[in-house]
């Protein structure tokens, strides 16, 4: 009986928040051990450096198979440079998303058309990994 009864008395309780900082205190090693485990699974705490983004999608670029290595550089046009095309644009944007774990809306990848604003976007994005 008590179990039905603690949904409908839950609905109806309200208990006023406050904003508090938590501070772990070290003599409790159990809650200084979940909040260094909490801390290390978030992403924002080891956002990944400019020079990592560059070089990363740089490896992708130039691991496609239509790109001649030789011609990529940071600042490379994947049309006016490479010769690729749009479906070869899309392919390319789609790789950057599987290598950095994220999902770019359709409405940002349709103008990411070279590296420089690849790299923009990746080094900006939060979740990039």
């Amino acid at each position: 009986m008590a179990a039905a009864l603690r949904p409908a008395i839950l609905r109806h309780l309200r208990i006023p928040a406050q904003a508090q900082s938590l501070s772990v205190d070290q003599s409790a090693p159990f809650l200084s051990s979940v909040m260094n485990r909490i801390r290390s699974m978030s992403s924002h705490d080891e956002h990944l450096t400019h020079e990592e983004v560059v070089d990363r999608v740089l490896d992708v670029v130039k691991s496609y198979p239509k790109v001649d290595p030789s011609k990529v550089t940071p600042q490379v046009h994947f049309q006016k440079d490479l010769g690729l095309d749009s479906l070869d644009t899309v392919e390319i944007v789609m790789a950057l998303e599987e290598e950095f774990k994220l999902e770019i809306p359709d409405k940002e990848a349709d103008k990411i058309d070279s590296c420089p604003l690849a790299i923009e976007y990746i080094s900006n994005h939060p979740m990039a990994a």
